[in-house]
């Protein structure tokens, strides 16, 4: 079929009889998590809870459409909910109509980006985020929604401006008596279940056992009046509700609508290839991007807010059989029913119970092991992740992930800036040239001093290369004439590196010393000769390989160096002078050090 017809009529035309009852049996399971995860997140993002379904429906039915995952299940996430309430709720200061437009705008926003983005063929993006960034980012997501979930369910409010606040608030409530027996009882009751079922591996999901059973008490109970309840929901499917909105809302929510996109699909490209890669499959990053973009775009557009592949819903279908995308649809026509038929269910839902199950979602994203792995492997990394936990958790949610960004960058900058370099020399009884600090018992070879240097050559770290190379140079005497870079590592250099790279030529010059490059990359010689420097780095001062720039060193040492060519047609000593398996040549190491 023609690339542009969506994959899910693709997945329709070749669907398979076998697949239908499985797909049956996983949608209706799945749709057990669907309804208080929606609703409870939209709790979390500040909105209605019946959003949280409009979110899961429109949704689920757009990627069973667009989506090239065949099991992935979207909806409403733990790790956006806070970035959309920290986005909407202060330009709808208190308005429940406008925050709800407000969410659907972003929505929308967050769609077009990732449309874009899919179009563009951006899916390499993902790497912005990496991974102790996104450790120490979900982290302080998870931290935040269980702080913002504990007076729920505890039975009482409070109000905080940050974080800190929202803590000390929290205590200073349960000092003074605030917390509500019967709301504890069922929050923590609820939590006991949901825990306890998982541990077990229960074949009945433990969300789906604590809601009904909580639901049920309350109502026998008539506890209704006296605990916080979730409430009826209205009656009425889906719908557009976007009044009100002004192009200034548009700017208020560009950063924010850049974040979820970059954290949406993230999450979702990353969870997507596991389970491609589970089930034998490949996932197009790019037609991922897309996907989630179309979602998100539906979403908006009929009253829901920006959503996200599920991690704890996902595996729940793919545990309970789910073969194809027909389990989003069973569940989003579950859901569609749920609304019409049984609106009034959630009137004995109590709130804390809600809470439980958000906590219990959110306790998912913490990944302590994560991080204590990070410091016993990179201190660097370790330093990383906590910043940007503490920029999220400190400055808050939209503010840290900008933070994560730019810590994404600075790494980069970091290990290229820094990178891995070494003087390399002879080592006897191992072929090529090696690194010396490796391999004291190496020696250098008389009047030569090779150099290697991991990275591009760009602004932040050519100074380092010019130092480095000029440190080895006077280290090794007064008899060196000629320098050797072993420049495979080396991709590309940049205007201010090449001005580094020139300086040291003169300085090198000055003294009688020779640089030759070896084994430089041809679009790199090539940036090289687009810099005007083709008279100076002239075909004779490049080397195929570190051992062809020796032999003809070493042999041409006592002559004239200036006159040395390096003769394509002559074998050099890639392979060893008899070949592959040839005798070591004891004056003509026969393999470069890669």
């Amino acid at each position: 079929m023609p690339r542009w017809v969506p994959p899910g009529v693709e997945v329709a035309r070749h669907y398979r009889r076998d697949w239908l009852v499985p797909d049956l049996r996983a949608g209706i399971v799945v749709t057990a998590l669907l309804i208080p995860a929606g609703m409870g997140y939209a709790r979390v993002a500040g909105l209605p809870p019946e959003t949280g379904l409009y979110a899961t429906i429109v949704p689920l039915l757009a990627y069973a459409l667009f989506g090239p995952s065949r099991i992935l299940v979207l909806g409403p996430d733990s790790a956006l909910a806070p970035i959309i309430a920290a986005a909407i709720l202060p330009l709808a200061v208190g308005d429940d109509e406008r925050a709800v437009a407000l969410a659907g705008l972003l929505a929308i926003m967050v769609g077009a980006i990732l449309l874009l983005g899919g179009v563009l063929r951006l899916g390499f993006v993902t790497d912005l985020l990496s991974k102790p960034i996104r450790v120490g980012y979900l982290n302080a997501i998870a931290l935040l929604v269980l702080i913002s979930q504990v007076p729920a369910l505890l039975g009482f409010s409070v109000d905080g401006d940050s974080p800190v606040a929202e803590v000390v608030a929290i205590w200073s409530a349960l000092v003074g008596g605030e917390a509500d027996p019967i709301a504890v009882a069922f929050g923590l009751g609820s939590l006991v279940v949901i825990v306890g079922l998982t541990l077990l591996r229960s074949p009945v999901p433990g969300v789906l056992v604590a809601v009904v059973a909580a639901t049920l008490l309350t109502w026998i109970l008539g506890l209704g009046e006296r605990l916080p309840v979730v409430g009826a929901l209205p009656a009425g499917l889906p719908a557009p509700a976007l009044g009100g909105l002004e192009w200034a809302d548009v700017a208020g929510l560009a950063l924010p609508a850049a974040g979820i996109a970059l954290v949406a699909f993230t999450d979702t490209a990353v969870f997507s290839r596991s389970l491609a890669a589970r089930r034998g499959e490949t996932v197009s990053g790019s037609a991922e991007m897309a996907a989630i973009g179309s979602a998100n775009v539906a979403s908006g557009l009929f009253g829901g807010f920006p959503i996200s592949a599920s991690s704890s819903r996902t595996p729940v279908a793919e545990q309970a059989g789910s073969k194809s995308q027909l389990t989003g649809v069973v569940g989003a026509v579950l859901l569609v029913l749920f609304i019409v038929l049984a609106p009034g269910v959630t009137e004995f839902l109590p709130s804390a119970t809600l809470a439980a199950v958000v906590v219990t979602a959110a306790a998912r994203l913490i990944d302590v092991r994560g991080f204590v792995r990070l410091v016993g492997m990179d201190r660097v990394d370790a330093a990383l992740s906590a910043a940007a936990f503490v920029g999220v958790f400190v400055f808050g949610v939209i503010e840290g992930i900008a933070v994560t960004i730019g810590l994404s960058l600075l790494a980069f900058v970091y290990h290229s800036w820094r990178p891995y370099r070494a003087e390399l020399g002879r080592v006897t009884g191992l072929r090529g040239y090696h690194d010396l600090s490796r391999n004291p018992e190496g020696e250098r070879i008389p009047g030569v001093v090779i150099v290697r240097f991991d990275a591009p050559l760009f602004f932040a770290n050519g100074g380092l290369f010019d130092d480095f190379v000029r440190s080895r140079v006077e280290a090794a005497g007064a008899d060196v004439r000629t320098v050797i870079l072993a420049a495979e590592p080396i991709t590309d250099i940049d205007t201010t590196a090449v001005d580094e790279f020139v300086e040291l030529d003169d300085w090198l010059a000055n003294r009688g010393i020779r640089l030759v490059i070896a084994e430089m990359k041809d679009p790199v010689v090539d940036v090289l000769r687009r810099y005007g420097l083709a008279d100076r780095f002239t075909p004779d001062r490049f080397a195929p390989t570190v051992g062809a720039a020796v032999d003809e060193i070493t042999g041409t040492l006592r002559g004239d160096l200036e006159g040395t060519k390096w003769d394509a047609d002559r074998p050099d000593d890639r392979e060893g002078p008899s070949g592959p398996d040839g005798p070591e040549h004891p004056g003509r190491p026969p393999q470069p050090d890669r």
